[in-house]
């Protein structure tokens, strides 16, 4: 059966069996994936703590808030999650140029019989709420004002939805979920890291259920997804990677640094490895060249720190 046909879940899943979480609870789900449902990814790590959030707001219809900072597998952690269970998923990115029409919609002409006719099309919002979708708002805390306040409706407890343009009023559909993911839960762009982030109205941060907190995985756990996404590097030199990465956080947090090395950096550097032959070489193309030039003897030194070799200037 097809999910968006039906009226919500039809099946239950054990949290333990699918996620390695130990917990006898077990919830909502598809028998049947649909072409919205995201790809599960073998490799994935689950934050136990995030996965029960997330699975409350699958199981509950409660609104979860996803923060942490770029590259802790946020938006990936919610499609996977979404994934098990067989629900059908959709990412939206809030940058500036999204509109408000763009999310509730707008007239366009169109060609009827023959006729240019004006009719309403509905936006990505609207569509969502007509089915059981997982909706997720990529960087909450960059959307516009205007944008802001129209999901603001969608936060309320019944979550009917007005379209002012056609007259209507929407319903959510039993099977239709909320997720956003935020760097900064609407802080605003504190330390100069995330330019373009919004101050939120405090009233609707206000409104999201659940907020979880996702940092990053415990060094074994993200040598062991290099390792899995790259087979060939091998254990030692993964987890010589993953101890350049922390300490590059270490110093970020202490104020040493201005940038850091994302579980996707570490990735991408053992990718260029792979490429170039060179750790020392794909380092600095993948992250040394991206740090400021002042950083840069301290960044060294890091590696120098983990591989026991000097990082030759480029």
């Amino acid at each position: 059966m097809n999910p968006l046909c039906g009226n919500g879940p039809d099946a239950r899943i054990a949290v333990r069996d699918a996620f390695g979480i130990d917990s006898n609870l077990m919830v909502p789900a598809f028998s049947e994936p649909d072409e919205h449902v995201p790809e599960i990814d073998p490799a994935y790590r689950f934050n136990p703590d995030v996965t029960l959030a997330l699975l409350a707001g699958f199981a509950h219809n409660r609104r979860v808030l996803v923060q942490g900072l770029h590259g802790t597998g946020k938006s990936t952690h919610v499609e996977q999650v979404a994934a098990r269970l067989n629900w059908p998923c959709l990412r939206v990115n809030l940058d500036g140029h999204l509109s408000r029409l763009d999310l509730v919609g707008k007239d366009a002409v169109v060609l009827r019989e023959g006729k240019q006719v004006t009719e309403f099309r509905e936006g990505i919002l609207p569509w969502s709420l007509r089915r059981p979708t997982a909706l997720i708002l990529d960087e909450y805390d960059a959307g516009r004002p205007d944008v802001m306040f129209v999901i603001q409706r969608l936060l309320e407890r019944d979550g009917r939805f007005t379209l002012i343009d056609s007259n209507t009023v929407l319903r959510p559909h039993p099977g239709f979920r909320l997720f956003a993911t935020a760097n900064t839960v609407g802080l605003g762009n504190l330390n100069g890291l995330y330019h373009g982030v919004q101050r939120l109205n405090h009233a609707q941060i206000d409104r999201w259920n659940i907020v979880a907190a996702l940092d990053y995985l415990a060094p074994e756990e993200e040598a062991a997804i290099v390792r899995a996404r790259v087979p060939r590097t091998t254990e030692q030199f993964a987890e010589a990677m993953v101890a350049v990465a922390g300490l590059t956080r270490e110093g970020f947090r202490a104020g040493d640094l201005s940038a850091l090395m994302s579980p996707r950096t570490v990735i991408t550097w053992a990718e260029n490895c792979e490429i170039f032959g060179d750790p020392a070489l794909a380092f600095r193309l993948t992250f040394l060249n991206k740090c400021d030039e002042a950083e840069r003897p301290v960044v060294a030194e890091y590696f120098q720190r983990c591989f026991d070799l000097e990082l030759a200037a480029a």
